[in-house]
């Protein structure tokens, strides 16, 4: 857990009690509190700044695909290196003027690039056109 991880889950408490943010997050949740609350309480409770998944890594052995946008405010690319260190079939997809939602921020981008890293696992000759 990075302080930069509990900074902003501090700040997206106070945004979601004094600004738009509930609403903003209402359109993607079906129960917008329970989700947000469910999230904060846990990343801001005392236990959960000593947790850690390293540990665990090493017992993942099939390959990974990692994207994460470098002004995420969530996390931060050290995290992504503390894992490619631990997991040597991980690849990393760093996204410059990105943040935490890659897949909103850079569609094309992630798409084409987890398109790609699918088609590298599949057996050749095996794929949408020759599965049917």
């Amino acid at each position: 857990m990075e302080e930069v991880s509990l900074r902003s889950a501090v700040k997206a408490r106070a945004d979601y009690e004094t600004s738009d943010l509930r609403q903003r997050l209402a359109k993607y949740h079906k129960n917008v509190d329970a989700t947000f609350w469910g999230w904060d309480n846990i990343w801001l409770d005392p236990f959960f700044r000593t947790w850690n998944l390293e540990s665990y890594l090493p017992q993942i052995r099939g390959p990974v695909l990692l994207i994460q946008g470098e002004q995420d405010e969530y996390g931060t690319i050290a995290q992504l290196d503390a894992t490619r260190a631990r997991m040597p079939r991980t690849e990393v997809l760093s996204l410059l003027n990105c943040d935490h939602s890659p897949h909103s921020d850079h569609p094309e981008t992630v798409l084409a690039r987890i398109t790609a890293f699918i088609a590298e696992l599949a057996p050749a000759g095996v794929g949408p056109a020759t599965a049917r």
